[in-house]
């Protein structure tokens, strides 16, 4: 059996499967309890402070 041959095997069987394995594990860390309330503050970082900038170490600094 010649190295392609051998690596295709593993690509088709154990490979799909590892990589299956992954994507399930990556849903369910999104969807775990508790999560909601960090996805909901960090989707509306863009929206704060829309009246002035923020005040920070930069707020005095010209670009």
């Amino acid at each position: 059996m010649n190295t392609y041959s051998l690596l295709r095997e593993f690509a088709d069987s154990w490979m799909l499967l590892a990589m299956f394995t992954f994507f399930g594990a990556c849903v369910l860390w999104v969807l775990r309890p508790g999560s909601r309330r960090t996805y909901r503050d960090t989707a509306a970082i863009p929206f704060r402070n829309e009246t002035k900038p923020a005040a920070g170490a930069d707020a005095g600094k010209e670009v």
